[in-house]
């Protein structure tokens, strides 16, 4: 599914994103996108409370800590289980993020409906880099 222009527009300006969830091992998906976005030259912002380091980049506890160090966050990219979304929902609510993206596998409606009121655009259960890929090979990116 092709997404809508306001999101390809978020995407095509951000400069940074948060990979909530991210694993520092090579193999989880939450590191293989995040080392993707790295490449494609995002800021990207590693949150794990249990890391202090992934893929040679300071990782925070949570969007709030990251914020305060990093500055603006534009894109929040969730890996995490449907019912563990909604405190990082409210945190990029917070930050005033753009976009929250939950990927593949993960909708939270209710999540998403409280973002929605705080005017942050949502895309639910698709990947960023898969999305990230079709719209450069359309070359909208």
């Amino acid at each position: 599914m092709l997404l809508d222009q306001e999101t390809i527009d978020i995407i095509k300006t951000s400069k940074t994103i948060a990979v909530v969830g991210c694993s520092p091992k090579p193999y989880r998906d939450s590191n293989s996108v995040a080392r993707y976005l790295i490449q494609q030259e995002y800021s990207v912002v590693p949150i794990n409370p249990k890391h202090d380091m992934i893929l040679d980049v300071r990782a925070y506890p949570d969007l709030l800590a990251a914020r305060e160090s990093e500055g603006p966050i534009q894109i929040v990219d969730i890996f995490r289980a449907p019912e563990h979304v909604l405190p990082h929902v409210e945190e990029a609510i917070e930050i005033g993020a753009r976009l929250v993206w939950m990927q593949l596998g993960v909708a939270n409606e209710e999540a998403a409906l409280k973002a929605r009121q705080a005017g942050i655009t949502v895309v639910m259960d698709q990947c960023l880099r898969t999305q990230h890929k079709e719209l450069r090979r359309r070359r909208l990116l």
